[in-house]
């Protein structure tokens, strides 16, 4: 690290991260609700949240082109992690997600999004001068498949959408050509088409399980009678969200929350245990602490000396929006649930460690640039 100055560190960012990962902290404390067998989990949050601000500054630190030149190994080695999972990862919801660590739970998949990221950024640099032709754009999505193909035999079909998601994103900001926009649209609205048909009518397919199904089902033909599944919990959730009104009911005071009726309060619906707790005010504060840090992450990109950096801040900032936006639009109801967690709040050490290890990126980016301007 000789001769790094470390004016350039965007402080705003880690400052937002911060405050946002303490606040995270502090409604998974009150989401908990006094379960026995959850309260260890707001302690184990403390202990991530720390590891990871560490983690940010030594990647900091470290020039990012060091890991681009060393994307093969680290590529072999998480797709070694995710075949791995298929024999000894641990099932939850019928899918192989887990490697079990001591009291700890390693998800190999969220560290893949990042790698996607950095292969990505150091393709995109290669071929800059490439046209932007068919076999550019193929190459590209084979990079991606190369792993993405692992965690949709899971199944996990959520961050394989989110994986897509950022390599859309990142192939659009270098010169994809209409034409085949409009061909993988095409192709991507015939394929959703036929899941869902293939989903309503009953049809088992291959790469989903059963309850992922059912989850399109009860999004698209909801059973009013339903008591319980994703159907309850979303329902749950939109209680929690218009009871808070616009101030909230007080933090630890959240009916919805306190009294259990709203699931998985800890993790995919810990916005909505947030609405209820601190209301539409505190809803819009959370989703102003998610935007700030997507901006400094897109200034960062907009401000790097070379592609391979740029491409990186923008890849993390477009894991941060996507992975954000669709916590919230399923606390909300827009679309099927999906099991994203809120990026820095919701509980999880494997997804909030692979976040603190993109945003040390993102500061690696942006102190080997000139001064930012506040």
């Amino acid at each position: 690290m000789r001769g790094l100055s470390w004016r350039n560190f965007d402080f705003l960012l880690l400052g937002a991260v911060v405050l946002a990962s303490t606040f995270g902290v502090m409604m998974i404390r009150s989401a908990i609700a006094g379960n026995e067998g959850l309260l260890p989990l707001g302690n184990r949050q403390i202990y991530f949240v720390l590891i990871g601000l560490v983690v940010i500054v030594l990647l900091a630190g470290i020039d990012y082109r060091y890991w681009l030149s060393l994307h093969w190994p680290i590529y072999l080695i998480m797709m070694i992690f995710l075949l791995a999972l298929s024999g000894l990862g641990q099932a939850a919801f019928g899918a192989q997600r887990w490697f079990t660590v001591g009291v700890l739970f390693l998800q190999p998949t969220e560290f893949a999004k990042i790698v996607v990221i950095l292969v990505l950024a150091r393709y995109f640099e290669k071929s800059q001068n490439d046209p932007r032709d068919l076999k550019w754009l193929i190459k590209s999505l084979a990079w991606v498949w190369g792993l993405v193909i692992w965690i949709l035999l899971q199944p996990n079909l959520s961050n394989v959408i989110v994986t897509m998601v950022i390599w859309a994103g990142m192939v659009w900001m270098n010169g994809l050509q209409l034409k085949h926009v409009i061909i993988f649209g095409a192709v991507g609205a015939l394929a959703f088409g036929a899941l869902v048909a293939l989903t309503i009518s009953g049809i088992r397919l291959p790469f989903l399980q059963k309850y992922q199904q059912d989850r399109i089902v009860n999004f698209i033909l909801p059973d009013p009678n339903a008591t319980y599944g994703s159907k309850y919990n979303v329902d749950q959730a939109l209680i929690a969200i218009g009871s808070g009104g616009l101030f909230g009911k007080g933090y630890g005071y959240g009916t919805q929350t306190q009294f259990r009726f709203l699931k998985v309060r800890h993790t995919d619906f810990i916005f909505s245990a947030t609405a209820e707790e601190f209301g539409l005010a505190g809803a819009i504060i959370v989703i102003a602490m998610e935007a700030f840090i997507i901006w400094r992450c897109f200034r960062a990109a907009q401000k790097a000396r070379d592609l391979s950096g740029a491409m990186i801040a923008f890849g993390v900032a477009m894991l941060l929006f996507f992975q954000g936006s669709a916590n919230i639009a399923v606390n909300l109801r827009l679309i099927p649930v999906s099991g994203l967690p809120l990026p820095f709040i919701s509980y999880g050490g494997s997804g909030l460690m692979s976040l603190m290890v993109g945003i040390g990126l993102v500061e690696s980016v942006t102190m080997r640039h000139k001064s930012m301007d506040f």
